[in-house]
């Protein structure tokens, strides 16, 4: 319920600020009720309020680090949010078990950046494997638009585009994937340069 009302005022305050998002084959998405996870290369603050925008009505969980829970009024944000706690220095089992028994269930989403800023291979497998064990399909995403508050004040227009699901069958499909998903968003950013000219 609470995850309904943020996410309506997050749509409302960034429509009043930058105006309307395009979005682009949201039809590469799977339904409502089955759970997926959404990944994207991690450019900004905003990209992951966008990307829960642009794929709504679903809901997501996010992984979030540790660290941000220590907070009182954060930890109840982002846990109203759907976020739970990772430790990324010393990852245990809850980081994948939690996920995937939320995909398991269809009622969330997950949205991750398993190339993060450092490009970790790590992070790529954990995707592939959680997708892998919960049975359920990845939706590589690219956004381009403001990385910073100056410019979404400036209302430099924002695009977010998805693309084809991609499904871990075997322990070979979640090998190769780290490869997979790099072509993918080069393939997707491509895309999007196409369309933003």
């Amino acid at each position: 319920m609470l995850y309904s009302i943020i996410r309506s005022i997050a749509r409302c305050l960034l429509f009043l600020l930058n105006g309307k998002t395009a979005i682009y084959n949201k039809h590469n998405l799977p339904n409502k009720e089955q759970g997926y996870i959404l990944i994207s290369p991690h450019r900004s603050w905003l990209d992951p309020v966008y990307l829960a925008l642009a794929a709504s009505p679903k809901q997501f969980c996010f992984m979030a680090k540790k660290e941000l829970f220590k907070n009182p009024l954060l930890r109840w944000l982002i846990k109203s949010m759907n976020a739970f706690p990772v430790d990324r220095e010393n990852p245990g089992p809850s980081a994948i078990k939690i996920p995937v028994t939320h995909l398991k269930e269809g009622k969330l989403g997950l949205i991750m950046f398993p190339s993060g800023t450092r490009h970790s291979q790590e992070s790529k497998q954990g995707a592939a494997m959680i997708a892998r064990l919960a049975k359920v399909p990845i939706v590589p995403a690219v956004y381009h638009g403001p990385f910073t508050f100056k410019n979404l004040l400036k209302r430099h227009k924002t695009h977010v585009l998805f693309g084809e699901p991609i499904y871990m069958n075997t322990k070979e499909d979640q090998l190769q994937f780290p490869d997979l998903i790099k072509q993918q968003f080069e393939k997707l950013d491509y895309e999007m340069s196409k369309k933003i000219k």
